[in-house]
């Protein structure tokens, strides 16, 4: 079965930025993945001069969310590294594994990978003193964050136009649309980094593996 991959650009992102962007990200995906039975809403972003579009399901707010929180969790553990999350839309299919029972495997035809690069920023030294040079170096933190800022809303509209780029691009590995009565969207799994970094490198091997010969799942 074919499946498509798609890394979206690295951005780099402060700890308080993580929860906007990866919502804009993955709701946007997600949205063009829809299957038509959705109430579109367009949310404003609070950091960003940018407008974005939710299928506007309960469930996949709330799984998005849930995502977001432990992934932000792992970011707190573990400071210094790289935070990857791996959106994956699959099949489920039936396969009879013996003559009583049967097993459903998933054949992966889509994985989106967002890096995210979170930038510990130090407290500006206009809240330890009232020095002229302080007030400087304050300032000048100020206006650097200021311009990190916008590069990182430039990047962040690349990240969506590119989103949609690919959905316009590849549309032959999409599967028919699955008999699932009430569907939001095709059956998809968010993946982050576990407490292990091994664990989780394995475990994006393993996806990829997956792409020709499927994991059987009881």
């Amino acid at each position: 079965m074919n499946c498509e991959v798609c890394h979206l650009k690295d951005l780099e992102v402060e700890h308080y930025e993580i929860r906007e962007v990866l919502r804009c990200i993955l709701h946007t995906i997600i949205f063009h993945r829809a299957l038509g039975l959705v109430r579109p809403k367009e949310i404003d972003l609070e950091l960003f001069e940018i407008t974005y579009v939710q299928c506007g399901d309960l469930k996949v707010e709330k799984k998005i969310d849930e995502k977001i929180e432990q992934l932000i969790g792992w970011v707190e553990k573990h400071p210094n590294k790289k935070s990857q999350i791996c959106l994956s839309f699959y099949e489920v299919k039936n396969k009879q594994a013996s003559w009583f029972t049967n097993k459903i495997e998933r054949l992966y035809w889509e994985h989106w990978y967002v890096n995210l690069n979170v930038v510990q920023q130090p407290k500006t030294a206009y809240a330890r003193s009232h020095s002229s040079k302080d007030i400087v170096d304050s300032e000048n933190a100020l206006e650097e964050r200021s311009i990190r800022r916008a590069c990182l809303e430039t990047s962040l509209r690349e990240v969506l136009f590119q989103i949609i780029r690919f959905v316009n691009d590849k549309k032959d590995h999409v599967p028919p649309i699955p008999n699932r009565e009430g569907a939001i969207s095709f059956p998809y799994e968010i993946t982050i980094p576990s407490s292990s970094d091994s664990a989780f490198g394995m475990d994006m091997i393993k996806r990829m593996l997956q792409t020709g010969h499927p994991t059987m799942l009881s």
